[in-house]
């Protein structure tokens, strides 16, 4: 079950397809966090590229997440050759797509905040923005260990995006993934992520130890998605995250 989990929380499940010829494009390692929430289906679909249709997991731990919200803070990327490149924190936005009748489906990024040298990203949906964290760790005597983060994010377009978690830390599940990750403004390109992480799943339907949250997010891309209306389905934290990321060549 952990293991299903951790496919969707990288961008989205994505099935068996035949191997087409491939390129490395960088190997990274991060921390990251993420969010699943059940949000407006009208909203979400209006993220969405023409012939693409939501597809939510119907059952396990995830069940009905209809919006990820990937929190990435990168230690180590390197381009094909090893040589290190600029490492960066940042945030996606993404939804469990498929394309409408297909078997053809995965995470599919429609947005996002990234320093303006960065931007638009591989996707071409990022908006540039100025992102900041701050991370804290205790551990007691005991050996209780509570992990603290805040994010803050100010965009040039006018978006913000504030969040807080705090919980107590578990018993990481190591687990290895192959998935695809799709653009929605130019749906034909996908990346594929070979990843090996470690991943803490803090809150689910079936567990519970977070004892803060919250969010704010105002703007263009995020005012639609956070109307009120939505509910938190779970929280991941990923101390540990290595992947390789490749494109198809055609």
């Amino acid at each position: 079950m952990r293991t299903l989990l951790a496919a969707f929380l990288v961008l989205g499940a994505t099935p068996a397809f035949a191997q087409n010829a491939e390129t490395l494009s960088s190997n990274d390692v991060e921390v990251r966090t993420t969010l699943t929430f059940k949000v407006s289906d009208a909203a979400v679909k209006k993220m969405l590229p023409a012939g693409w249709e939501l597809n939510s997991p119907a059952a396990g731990p995830t069940k009905g997440f209809n919006l990820a919200i990937a929190l990435i803070n990168q230690t180590l990327t390197q381009d094909p050759d090893g040589k290190p490149l600029a490492p960066h924190s940042y945030v996606v936005l993404n939804t469990p797509a498929k394309k409408s009748g297909t078997d053809i489906a995965g995470g599919m990024a429609f947005g996002g905040f990234i320093t303006r040298e960065a931007a638009p990203g591989a996707y071409g949906v990022y908006t540039p923005a100025k992102v900041a964290v701050d991370r804290r760790q205790r551990t007691e005597a005991d050996g209780k260990t509570s992990i603290e983060e805040d994010w803050s994010v100010q965009a040039e377009d006018g978006s913000a995006l504030e969040i807080q978690i705090q919980f107590v830390r578990g018993v990481p599940t190591r687990s290895k993934g192959d998935t695809r990750v799709y653009s929605a403004a130019k749906p034909a390109f996908y990346r594929i992520y070979r990843f090996e992480q470690a991943a803490d799943v803090v809150r689910s339907a079936a567990t519970d130890r977070v004892t803060k949250f919250s969010i704010k997010a105002t703007g263009p891309t995020l005012t639609p998605l956070f109307d009120g209306s939505e509910q938190l389905v779970g929280i991941t934290s990923i101390p540990s995250y290595s992947r390789s990321i490749y494109v198809p060549v055609f």
